[in-house]
């Protein structure tokens, strides 16, 4: 999957089509803070239910 983006990445510089590089380094991002915003919350709701016990 990351060879997948990587080629992505790779196509729209070669293109030199910026605003679609930049929509995809910004949509990359994202997709990097959604995975460690949920990585956090599991481990928060981890946490809370050993509280719990």
């Amino acid at each position: 999957m990351l060879n997948f983006f990587s080629r992505i990445g790779q196509k729209l510089l070669a293109a030199v089509n910026l605003k679609g590089y930049l929509t995809y380094a910004v949509g990359e991002i994202l997709l990097v803070m959604i995975g460690i915003l949920l990585a956090l919350q599991v481990n928060n709701l981890n946490e809370h239910r050993k509280k719990q016990d």
